[in-house]
């Protein structure tokens, strides 16, 4: 009975892996970059369609029918020469026309951010002047609603451990738990020490959480999932700052004179050229950038491989209907494989990013690592 149970929740659960997966090859067949202005249906481009879904935009697009885009319009706020200006993003119905002066760039180096128009100039010399956006994109909303869910979420679970201490774990108490023990016991103790890993568990839970749940959010096709915030560098940037900050300013002496004059290292490395502090600075802002890059890359790269496989039915299938359908097969095959991968990934990343901020607050609150490293030599 409890194989059969096992094997029926598998089989739910690849059917569902594949009915969102399904779901996401409709909303990339009707993607909105794919039309004329005037109606006409365009070649196929694989291309502008990968990068349409993984950068930001001024609007949620949930599904095409026919040539009928249905979206949630967002706030747009900006501000230029003195002067506050509020709309919903409809007023640019899509990305085809202006308002108030202010226009979607369709192509080169502002490609999707709004610029200001001047009267007698072609759209694509439109973009003369940049405004300061401080418009709620897609990233935005999305962010707010992870920040909201997260917050519903573990304050529920704080007041349930407050009122029932000796209770065993319910809910959603019991599924997390594990992942907060986990993190403490395989991350914070063994990086940072028992004498001060407490004071970072709070900063370390939010990050790995955060991380992971806005992976997984990404995961989902449809609202409110789909959006790419964790692979949007600029989340990455934050978030590697805030760990770049915190570990700079709880370096101790021991931290900073093993930077500044590393012990071990012959003198002629030091004087007169500073060869290796300099080595030792830099590696201070690799480190980040290392954490920003690595988050990035990893779902960036996830989500434009699934959108790759999906993109095979319709590159095919403009060559021939039969060649496309067979194509679909096995695009959406390996499209199920890949966001089951992704899932996997989803966990990694956070936790690399975790253990890895968890690391280099240990090395700058270290306090003995220069009789550790002399006592090796």
């Amino acid at each position: 009975m409890n194989n059969l149970k096992h094997r029926g929740l598998y089989s739910f659960f690849f059917i569902l892996t594949g009915i969102l997966t399904l779901v996401s090859a409709r909303d990339v067949s009707a993607s909105p970059g794919d039309t004329h202005h005037e109606g006409q249906q365009q070649e196929f481009n694989a291309g502008r369609m990968i990068v349409d879904h993984i950068i930001d935009s001024h609007e949620w697009h949930i599904l095409s029918i026919g040539h009928t885009h249905l979206s949630i319009p967002l706030p747009v706020i900006l501000w230029h020469e003195g002067k506050l200006d509020v709309f919903m993003s409809s007023k640019f119905h899509h990305g085809h026309e202006a308002y108030k002066g202010y226009m979607i760039s369709p192509e080169g180096e502002h490609k999707g951010k709004i610029v200001r128009t001047k009267e007698g100039l072609a759209e694509e010399d439109a973009a003369a002047s940049l405004p300061l956006d401080f418009s709620v994109t897609r990233n935005v909303l999305s962010l707010f609603i992870s920040v909201v869910l997260l917050l519903v979420i573990f304050i529920s679970i704080a007041r349930r451990y407050q009122k029932n201490r000796d209770e065993a774990p319910r809910g959603l108490q019991s599924l997390l738990e594990p992942l907060i023990l986990f993190i403490r016991d395989e991350i914070a103790l063994p990086s940072i020490g028992p004498a001060k890993y407490e004071r970072y568990m709070p900063y370390l839970l939010t990050l790995f959480f955060f991380i992971f749940f806005n992976n997984l959010m990404g995961l989902i096709p449809f609202f409110p999932g789909g959006a790419n915030l964790t692979g949007n560098i600029a989340v990455t940037m934050v978030l590697a700052l805030f760990t770049f900050v915190i570990t700079t300013f709880s370096g101790n002496r021991a931290y900073w004179m093993h930077i500044v004059n590393a012990p071990g290292v012959p003198w002629w490395l030091k004087i007169p050229v500073p060869l290796m502090p300099l080595v030792e600075l830099i590696g201070v802002f690799t480190k980040p950038f290392v954490l920003m890059v690595r988050l990035f890359a990893n779902i960036t790269a996830g989500h434009i491989i699934m959108l790759g496989f999906i993109s095979l039915i319709f590159i095919f299938g403009n060559i021939s209907a039969g060649l496309g359908y067979g194509v679909s097969v096995i695009s959406i095959a390996f499209a199920i494989f890949m966001t089951l991968l992704e899932m996997l990934v989803a966990f990694i990343q956070a936790f690399v990013f975790t253990l890895l901020s968890a690391l280099y607050f240990g090395m700058a609150t270290e306090d003995h690592g220069h009789a550790a490293h002399e006592a090796k030599h």
